[in-house]
């Protein structure tokens, strides 16, 4: 059973009207006639799914993704009667729960098809086509026709979308965007029927690519205010706001002489007299030990974390003594989460993603 810490003082706090103007943003960027559908996998990246959805969908949001089939059901169970398409694989054996649930899954390979046991009502199913991404997918138009004739036979599957993914929209350099984009567009008019919901936009293609010719567009990383990737930002079209930031607090404040060490390994050692302060967080909460060295801040002063991350704890240098119980702004601020990519070498999707589920998250707004 995961725990969630109430009781010590660390938590996520998650910034509702962040999270709506986001969407509002898009929607004001995007034709009147293109759905918004929110994509929540992941515990909604990390800001915790079901109230996140709840926010997406009262701020204009027009249904769901996610990545696998226990999340729709999750939205299913916590009362969202919206359009929700699993985006990766569903085993076969799990068809008719997504049907009896009305939930859309994603169909990228002839055998599911034609292994599928008759299902008690009508399934949903949404062609993914690989254009260039090398992963789930269809590679031909004829894969695609061949599929389209194989549900024509059964009157139990419905296609009601065709998608794909871009490998390369979060670039500012388009011709391998484009050449995928291409590959899609033919494909989609190769079909006998063209389908109610053909979606091919990310966040990134989202923000800087035209949308006319489409159904919707999957809004990810960007609803959360965050950039698909720092090369994009002088070309977006609107100012994204960050929801989430992580705080803790100090629990023990204490002043090390000259030779004393830090944390496992005894890896730091004061120079001189220095304060210090251990804060209740670490690699168990998502703030792993890469972030040796990363600096947090108090009211806008930045302070290193110093020595080996622990599982549980993790201690900062401090310019002076502060008293215990003083907030700590670990991811947010001047200290956001494409400053702590960069520290760890990795993308800010990976930063939210990492929060864990013992960490508490607060809605504010």
């Amino acid at each position: 059973m995961a725990v969630t810490g109430w009781h010590r003082p660390t938590w996520a706090e998650v910034d509702r009207a962040a999270i709506r103007a986001n969407i509002q943003n898009e929607r004001t960027h995007l034709p009147e006639n293109v759905a918004l559908f929110a994509v929540v996998k992941a515990d909604a990246y990390g800001h915790g799914m079901v109230e996140v959805a709840k926010t997406a969908k009262e701020a204009g949001a027009k249904g769901f993704c996610v990545a696998i089939l226990d999340e729709a059901l999750a939205l299913r169970e916590a009362g969202f009667d919206d359009f929700i398409l699993v985006m990766g694989a569903v085993p076969q054996a799990f068809a008719g729960v997504a049907a009896q649930k009305r939930i859309a899954v994603t169909v990228f390979d002839i055998e599911w098809l034609t292994g599928l046991a008759p299902l008690p009502t009508n399934l949903d199913v949404h062609l993914k086509v690989d254009t260039g991404m090398g992963r789930l997918g269809l590679r031909s138009m004829e894969a695609v026709r061949e599929i389209e004739a194989e549900i024509a036979k059964r009157e139990d599957i419905t296609i009601e979308g065709i998608f794909t993914h871009f490998a390369t929209a979060d670039q500012l350099e388009t011709s391998y965007f484009e050449k995928q984009l291409a590959c899609f567009r033919e494909v989609v008019g190769s079909m006998e029927v063209r389908p109610t919901l053909v979606h091919c936009a990310n966040s990134a293609t989202a923000l800087l690519h035209e949308q006319a010719d489409f159904d919707a567009v999957r809004f990810g990383i960007s609803m959360y205010g965050l950039t698909p990737s720092p090369e994009i930002v002088p070309a977006l079209p609107f100012e994204l706001r960050p929801a989430l930031s992580l705080y803790t607090e100090m629990v023990q404040v204490k002043e090390l002489m000259p030779g004393d060490h830090v944390s496992y390994g005894a890896t730091y050692e004061a120079e001189e007299r220095e304060w210090v302060a251990t804060l209740p967080v670490g690699y168990a909460d998502g703030f792993i030990r890469a972030y040796s060295g990363f600096q947090v801040s108090v009211d806008g002063v930045l302070m290193p974390v110093i020595g080996r991350v622990c599982m549980d704890q993790c201690i900062i240098k401090l310019p002076r003594e502060y008293p215990v119980g003083t907030k700590v702004t670990l991811i947010g601020g001047p200290n956001s989460a494409d400053v702590a990519a960069s520290h760890l070498n990795t993308i800010n999707y990976e930063i939210t993603c990492l929060i864990s589920e013992r960490v508490p998250k607060k809605y504010i707004n």
